[in-house]
């Protein structure tokens, strides 16, 4: 990764789901780039092998293991941050997982889980954030100093255009953007800005291709969550990839992390597609 940069140099930085994937890739540039960052993750030895990987680079780090969805987890979050630093100042919503089926086979059970982890839980850490952000901006107000933070909601072009198969994780995407932008009005008189990645398809072991005729599975609060994509509709989808492939999650995350710095501390209430160029 390189020496440890200047841009977000003390920062404090939560990103939920960053054992692995996208969320593993945003927390090691966070680091990088000098911010504290609070990993987590639904297992613990994810978590904490990334938190090895930023102790190596010579950056500070605190783990928060445990599902977005439990109760409680959204204080203990914001808890861990106030307790080791003293502050909140980027919080990336990124923690979430598919469970699709067409709208006939779906229970309330999956419609459920999937608004809880994509809505409900990015929802309740927003709201324990809420006033530990309020007393920081007060008090640096005070001090006559202006002292911008950041809220980055991962949400998907499945929220901003639907998809076929997946009623709950489009719903909950879509309400994503609307909580981005009214947090947006809401946290601005605190020089908090929100905004919204909206992803295309990034290589995740989410998006992985199916081999064989047993599709990959996560374990989901005892459930068998089948992730995965059939090999022939990911060659379909980067056929139509302007770019002509799917991102990685260093691409992702560097989307990401564009709202993360100073240079965008104008910027607010903004829905970025990191998709290649895919629009639709």
């Amino acid at each position: 990764m390189g020496e440890l940069g200047q841009k977000l140099e003390g920062r404090v930085a939560l990103v939920s789901g960053s054992g692995r994937g996208i969320g593993r890739a945003l927390a090691l540039k966070l680091a990088g780039d000098g911010a504290r960052v609070v990993v987590n993750d639904l297992d613990a030895d994810p978590a904490q092998e990334v938190a090895e990987e930023i102790k190596a680079m010579g950056g500070e780090v605190a783990v928060c293991a445990g599902s977005v969805t439990e109760d409680g987890f959204a204080d203990s979050f914001v808890k861990t941050a106030m307790d080791t630093w003293g502050s909140v100042d980027i919080i990336v919503n990124n923690a979430g997982y598919t469970w699709d089926s067409v709208i006939q086979k779906m229970t309330d059970e999956q419609f459920d889980a999937i608004i809880d982890v994509h809505l409900k839980a990015p929802f309740q850490i927003l709201r324990a954030a809420a006033e530990p952000i309020r007393v920081l901006a007060k008090t640096e107000a005070e001090k006559g100093g202006v002292h911008t933070r950041k809220v980055v909601n991962i949400s998907s072009i499945s929220g901003l255009y639907g998809n076929s198969g997946q009623v709950n994780y489009s719903s909950a995407k879509a309400s994503l953007i609307g909580l981005t932008r009214a947090l947006a009005k809401e946290w601005g008189r605190y020089n908090v800005t929100v905004n919204c990645v909206a992803f295309g398809l990034i290589h995740t072991r989410m998006t992985q291709a199916i081999e064989g005729e047993a599709p990959p599975t996560l374990d989901i609060g005892g459930n068998e969550v089948r992730v995965g994509v059939q090999p022939h509709m990911l060659q379909m989808m980067e056929q139509i990839i302007p770019l002509g492939r799917g991102g990685t999650p260093e691409d992702a995350a560097n989307a990401v992390y564009l709202f993360c710095i100073p240079e965008s501390d104008y910027v607010s209430g903004q829905i970025v597609v990191a998709g290649g160029g895919l629009l639709i």
